[in-house]
């Protein structure tokens, strides 16, 4: 792992990182932020959406204040593998910067896109080895990243003591772009989108017992509201399923960076309830 550059902030240490990915086969850079004091801390996995890299969460969040009050790191990754020999499309939500957070089978993409081996295992494991954890975490994410959240949280609940997202999509397999990067990832068998799709995941009883809550926040202004991300159907399906989702719809908010600034001291204090809990 090389670190390649350093900062201090909020008494704590910001780190942006790279090292060598077995699961996608390429380098993968992150940041981590390491709150003050000795440790252990618990873990805040956050997952970014389409077009983000690494640096988006963490330069525009402004999630370290309430991170080094809560005593928690935070952890943000790439969204997708990169580099000379990578599959890539001219489009913003497929290839590079669009990995949906799962292990494509299809080609040109199975090669490096493996992105749900890449979270719950490499990135895991290299988080746990190099910094003072105790081995407890947490994961949210936004828009792409929140519907990763969700799916990687329901799919490996061994690994993620609570979840929580702001915009996702919500219905990976009833939006166009569920429906295109799902096609291009996994094939045109829709059977195989089942299990990364949150809605879908609820509706099977995946979450049932696992969590004690879901905290989804979403503007109302969104531009993306309606089409992409449909927060409707994750209610329904959590009212049917037994299972408590929180979803504050907030007036006036969009999409944008603005909106989990706003937000994120909440998420991060939802989450460090469960994980000292």
């Amino acid at each position: 792992m090389d670190t390649l550059k350093t900062h201090v902030v909020h008494g704590g240490t910001l780190s942006y990182l790279s090292h060598q990915s077995a699961a996608t086969g390429t380098p993968m850079q992150l940041s981590v932020f390491v709150p003050p004091g000795k440790g252990p801390f618990p873990v805040a996995l956050w997952l970014s959406g389409l077009t983000c890299t690494e640096d988006n969460f963490t330069t525009k969040a402004g999630a370290y204040e309430a991170a080094a009050r809560l005593g928690l790191i935070v952890v943000a990754p790439d969204t997708s593998p990169r580099g000379e020999g990578v599959a890539d499309d001219e489009a913003y939500d497929l290839g590079q910067g669009a990995g949906f957070y799962v292990d494509a089978t299809e080609a040109p993409w199975a090669p490096h896109f493996c992105m749900e081996t890449y979270v719950t295992r490499d990135l895991v494991e290299l988080i746990d080895a190099h910094f003072p954890t105790t081995g407890r975490r947490a994961i949210l994410g936004h828009s792409m990243g929140g519907h990763g959240a969700l799916t990687l949280a329901l799919n490996h609940p061994h690994l993620f003591a609570s979840v929580s997202a702001f915009a996702p999509i919500a219905s990976s397999t009833r939006c166009p772009w569920g429906e295109k990067a799902l096609t291009a990832y996994l094939g045109a068998d829709r059977d195989r989108w089942a299990r990364h799709d949150a809605t879908l995941l609820i509706e099977a009883g995946v979450a049932h017992g696992q969590f004690d809550d879901i905290l989804i926040d979403q503007g109302d202004a969104d531009p993306f509201l309606g089409e992409q991300l449909r927060p409707e159907l994750l209610t329904a399906a959590a009212e049917a399923a037994g299972q408590r989702l929180t979803l504050r719809m907030q007036p006036g908010y969009d999409h944008s960076y603005f909106f989990m600034a706003s937000f994120i001291a909440d998420h991060l204090a939802f989450h460090a309830k469960r994980l000292k809990a």
